[in-house]
């Protein structure tokens, strides 16, 4: 009797797990595909909500940088709006086009990896010596 057997892992410390318990317990009867990763539309959506969020916060630390510089404090955001985002994968080198079946698994790993970037402009109140001091006290 042969069966086939489909499992998603969300983790992959767990497949590798997984494998080698199959591996350990039903030797040469079992035999294990290469994985195929990918990104559910969840994944990709919690990641471009990351990617604007950090790129908030940097954009925070930039601005409170400079008003460091002049001596002035950051106050609230006035506008926050986010210009662009851009997602790419992962690379695939001309070499490696042959087959999917000859990647090695760092390479298939590399390939399936998800990237983002965001940019954003913001306006912040910056606040005086006067009233940080005010505020202090």
């Amino acid at each position: 009797v042969h069966s086939q057997v489909c499992i998603i892992f969300n983790d992959f410390g767990k497949m590798q797990n997984v494998c080698n318990l199959l591996i350990e317990k039903l030797g040469t009867s079992v035999t294990i595909s290469p994985p195929h990763f990918y990104h559910t539309p969840e994944a990709v959506d919690t990641l471009r909500r990351q990617v604007c969020v950090a790129a908030v916060g940097n954009t925070r630390r930039k601005a409170q940088e400079v008003c460091r510089l002049f001596g002035q404090s950051l106050g609230k955001p006035l506008l926050i709006r986010e210009e662009e985002t851009k997602e790419w994968g992962g690379h695939i080198d001309s070499h490696l086009l042959n087959s999917p079946e000859s990647l090695t698994l760092q390479e298939r790993i590399q390939n399936a990896t998800a990237y983002a970037s965001c940019r954003v402009f913001a306006v912040f109140e910056i606040k005086g010596k006067e009233n940080r001091r005010n505020k202090l006290l």
